[in-house]
């Protein structure tokens, strides 16, 4: 891996593919990224830490830093993935009430360009909340990767069956492409 000194924040929710984060750090790497995992809180309980920690050399972080802790390069790009109904939610709201959403409240407004892969069933995704969120986030810039050629949702309480097959690689492909309007 050669280092470009690009930063890569790879912000990772609490949905079944999580636990394969590692797969999408490996590419990152593999294009030249330094790679800092972002876990929302529930995600930790989906995610091996440690093993993380050592494939990127850097402390997966949950939360704000302490006073006086030294700040974390600031990312050259972001990616949300698995990305849940939740977070696409509350991020498109403006809503940062967490370390991760407060990362991806501010990014839009510094340009940082971002994907977002989610995964969701089918029932969720139909819902016009989630809608409305999605095309609110594409109009700002933000490619939220969702339909045909991108991620499928599933039947709801079938997800187990679309972890092996969760499409990582598209995260990489697109994050130098123009926005998706719809």
């Amino acid at each position: 891996m050669t280092n470009t000194g690009k930063v890569l924040y790879i912000i990772v929710c609490a949905a079944g593919p999580a636990g394969d984060v590692g797969k999408l750090v490996t590419m990152a790497q593999d294009d030249g990224w330094t790679v800092q995992i972002v876990a929302t809180p529930n995600a930790l309980d989906f995610i091996d830490v440690p093993a993380l920690e050592k494939q990127t050399g850097r402390p997966v972080r949950s939360q704000y830093r302490k006073p006086g802790d030294p700040k974390p390069p600031r990312a050259d790009a972001i990616i949300v993935a698995p990305a849940t109904y939740n977070t696409i939610n509350k991020f498109a709201q403006g809503i940062a009430d967490t370390y991760a959403l407060g990362l991806l409240a501010e990014a839009p407004g510094l340009g940082i360009p971002m994907v977002i892969l989610p995964f969701v069933n089918s029932a969720l995704a139909a819902r016009e909340p989630f809608q409305r969120s999605v095309e609110t986030l594409r109009v700002e810039g933000v490619r939220v990767l969702l339909g045909p050629g991108h991620f499928q949702p599933h039947p709801a309480s079938m997800g187990g069956d679309r972890i092996d097959s969760y499409p990582w690689h598209l995260t990489l492909t697109c994050l130098g492409r123009a926005p998706l309007t719809s």
